[in-house]
């Protein structure tokens, strides 16, 4: 490939790795999938909000509780979010920070999706979370 053609490969390369959009519009759409999950669980719509989750995230919270995700996120202990403060995104990852509490999620062909929540964070040690996924 020779000028241009270069140019044009190495710019779907970049896009491909770093995510559609721009940061901001990553940032954007990861402050809304938190809100969206927050909203669920604050209307109590377990289904909703368990179709935010990564899918690790379901199969973890459903192995250690021992019963479907719908029954098992209710009785998870999360907080009560809050609105958004802070979203950092880093490629498919992001970090949102709540009112109340901490979420971190993944980029999928979907859009963005909860892999963990409940999450605070400790002294030179990663978060400590309600719920996570592998």
């Amino acid at each position: 490939m020779r000028g241009g053609g270069a140019m044009v490969l190495t710019g779907v390369l970049l896009g491909a790795l770093t995510g559609c959009g721009t940061l901001a519009e990553r940032e954007d759409a990861a402050g809304a999938a938190a809100a969206r999950f927050a909203g669920s669980l604050r209307a109590a719509d377990a289904g909703r909000a368990c179709a935010a989750l990564a899918p690790g995230t379901v199969e973890e919270l459903e192995e250690s509780a021992g019963q479907p995700c719908v029954r098992a996120l209710p009785d998870a202990g999360l907080p009560p979010a809050g609105g958004v403060r802070h979203v950092d995104v880093y490629g498919g990852q992001a970090r949102v920070v709540t009112e109340r509490d901490t979420l971190f999620l993944s980029s999928f062909p979907g859009g963005w999706k909860i892999t963990a929540a409940g999450c605070v964070p400790r002294a030179d040690k990663p978060y400590r979370c309600l719920i996570k996924g592998g």
